[in-house]
C-alpha cells in the first residue's frame, strides 16, 4: 500500500509499504478513501512542534 511519510520539516514522501496485518482477533483494517490536512497539522509539517 502507499503511505505518506514525514521526512523532516517541509518534507514528506509517498512510499510503498507492507500492507497492514491482522494480529489480534479484535483488529480491523480500515480502507481510507480520502484525507485532509488540518491547519494545526501544518505546525508539525513545518517543524514548529516537536515529535513525540
Amino acid at each position: 500500500m502507499k503511505a505518506v511519510t514525514y521526512q523532516g520539516p517541509n518534507q514528506v514522501q509517498v512510499k510503498q509499504v507492507d500492507d497492514a496485518k491482522l494480529e489480534k482477533k479484535d483488529d480491523i483494517i480500515v480502507k481510507i478513501t480520502s484525507t485532509a490536512i488540518c491547519g494545526s497539522d501544518l505546525h508539525l509539517y513545518q517543524g514548529n512542534m516537536p515529535l513525540p
